[in-house]
């Protein structure tokens, strides 16, 4: 099943894109919680690697949450063979293509290539990854409400469960019935309850934004410092004004 799964993924229609009107779930920051974002690089290694690479990332930047060299061989590096090389696949693009009819996408800036007007890219993937459903007249058994019709099946099911959704029906003034989805409805648990679920995507999603822009946190703390310099500086600067202007009338 698991292989099925993976093979699923990878199907011509996977690329993650914006697509239905479903309002975006706030996602949690989780950027400067270490132990979150090394829990995300986990989940990510053996959910997300399998058939998405991320080639802009290289498994030495996981130092910069937290870990060691050691822990990266140790638990994360299935896919290379140095600390230093990038996150690949297996799977070669031109393979990708001739078997699924396209290359999966690569998932190192997928939170900055999917902001939009309606939310971050983090919120996209954290809607994303949380309002799968069961729909068996899809080809993967599976839809999504961020994304409808979405070609990658739900790959995490297993910890989740499976959900359906519910509609209810309500009249127009036209006089038209309208299908409105309500509420999901679960009718197989997971192996993790929805609050683990939901802390898990939380994980994942921030790991995603680390690995958009590892730099993100030294970047940031870089203009504070810029910033509180060119305070005292014009301090410093408009006393000296008023010093050298002072005998000039």
């Amino acid at each position: 099943m698991k292989k099925l799964l993976i093979l699923l993924a990878a199907l011509p229609s996977i690329v993650l894109a914006a697509g239905g009107n479903y309002p975006l779930d706030k996602a949690p920051d989780l950027t400067n919680d270490m132990a979150a974002l090394q829990r995300g690089a986990k989940t990510f290694v053996n959910y997300c690697l399998n058939c998405h690479s991320a080639e802009s990332m290289r498994f030495n930047r996981l130092a910069d949450i937290g870990l060691t060299e050691d822990q990266i061989k140790a638990n994360l590096l299935f896919t290379a063979e140095k600390v230093g090389d990038p996150m690949k696949i297996a799977m070669s693009k031109n393979d990708a293509k001739k078997w699924f009819g396209a290359t999966p996408p690569d998932l190192s800036l997928i939170t900055r290539s999917r902001a939009s007007k309606a939310g971050t890219g983090a919120d996209y993937l954290y809607t994303f990854l949380r309002t799968y459903y069961r729909d068996h007249s899809k080809l993967t058994g599976w839809n999504n409400m961020a994304f409808p019709n979405a070609g990658m099946p739900h790959v995490l099911w297993q910890l989740q469960g499976i959900n359906r959704a519910v509609y209810e029906e309500s009249v127009l003034a036209s006089g038209k019935t309208e299908h409105r989805f309500a509420r999901f409805e679960q009718v197989q648990p997971g192996l993790l309850t929805p609050i683990e679920y939901d802390k898990l995507i939380a994980d994942l999603t921030n790991f995603l934004v680390f690995m958009a822009e590892p730099v993100r946190q030294d970047r940031t703390r870089l203009g504070v410092i810029v910033l509180l310099f060119l305070g005292v500086f014009t301090i410093f600067a408009w006393r000296l004004n008023a010093v050298y202007w002072k005998d000039i009338k």
